[in-house]
């Protein structure tokens, strides 16, 4: 699409109060600063974090109402700032790139979007498939690979393997050699076998229980809450001694450490919205994204997406959808 040809303004979905509706808006098109690049949004991703945003329950989002929400996209460059070479008009792309921070979200047809926080989307993916991989498979690596340094023979504990992250975890967990556990409820175990993980019933066993048949009572290489809350207090007590590392992507309570000191384990948090937050370490997740579409395309990743779709103009409805409970896999909003 040429400068000639694009539009002056463009159609938003636009939450203008707490746990308002969405509006459909005609906004103009966002300016393009220099290093950032114009996205025509094909497919918008919908996270739980985007329902607390909407409800006024993220103050750690900085995302004032009114507001476009939206943080995942896949699409297609339009437009260059100045000093981008990564990318050339027509590129598809995807990436984490808004809805927090005051950063214009993807529930929209157009995104300014800082090339740093984009790579060229998987070849073998769609563009709604694209789009519902950026936050969860972020979050996943940030855990695995950046802090717990997840190798082969490992043996892994993700909590919560049926969510979004979780699913993803399992799967890099493996594709990193890793022997993968996951606590789950019973409904749930033929998703996480199929994913390549051993469930185990959290509604009936204990840490103690599950570190004992699993591990021989010398506790997980790596664990990773997804969870939270006194998940996290569970994994401090399923780790291995002295090697073991817990991560967390929801270690935002007040927790107990003697159980991890005990074990001289060691704890990291993950916080996947810092670099738009903080303008620092945007590149990286970038390159994280190329690694993972690597992944994807050789057949070592894939997202579940829900079958059900959502136009832009139906986005309480895929709100509605994600809050349920009854999707199966990542909500996403068809946006092009």
């Amino acid at each position: 699409m040429s400068l000639s040809t694009l539009p002056a303004t463009m159609q938003a979905a636009l939450v203008r109060e707490t746990n308002g509706p969405f509006s459909i808006a005609e906004l103009p098109l966002p300016d393009v600063p220099a290093g950032h690049v114009l996205v025509s949004i094909a497919a918008s991703g919908v996270n739980p974090l985007d329902a607390k945003i909407r409800a006024g329950a993220a103050a750690h989002a900085k995302h004032p109402l009114p507001a476009i929400l939206g943080m995942d996209l896949a699409g297609v460059v339009v437009q260059l700032g100045v000093g981008v070479t990564r990318f050339q008009p027509g590129d598809e792309v995807y990436g984490l790139v808004g809805g927090v921070g005051g950063l214009q979200g993807t529930l929209a047809r157009y995104a300014a979007v800082d090339a740093d926080l984009l790579a060229h989307k998987p070849k073998t993916l769609s563009m709604r498939e694209s789009a519902a991989l950026p936050l969860v498979s972020i979050t996943a690596w940030e855990g695995l690979v950046d802090r717990a340094r997840t190798d082969a023979g490992h043996q892994v504990l993700v909590h919560g393997g049926a969510g979004g992250v979780g699913s993803i975890a399992i799967q890099m967990a493996r594709a990193l050699g890793a022997e993968v556990f996951t606590t789950v409820k019973p409904a749930q175990f033929d998703r996480v076998r199929a994913l390549g993980a051993t469930p185990i019933d959290y509604t009936v066993s204990t840490p103690a229980d599950y570190v004992l048949e699993h591990t021989a009572d010398e506790g997980f290489d790596v664990v990773y809450d997804t969870v939270g809350g006194a998940t996290l207090d569970a994994s401090f007590a399923s780790v291995r001694r002295y090697t073991g590392h817990v991560v967390s992507a929801l270690g935002w309570g007040t927790h107990a450490l003697a159980p991890l000191s005990f074990r001289g384990a060691t704890y990291s948090g993950v916080f996947t919205l810092m670099p738009m937050l903080s303008g620092m370490g945007r590149a990286h997740h970038g390159d994280i994204l190329a690694r993972v579409a690597e992944w994807v395309d050789a057949g070592r990743l894939h997202p579940l997406v829900d079958d059900q779709r959502f136009t832009l103009d139906c986005a309480s409805q895929a709100h509605a959808r994600m809050a349920s409970g009854r999707a199966v896999g990542k909500v996403v909003v068809d946006v092009a």
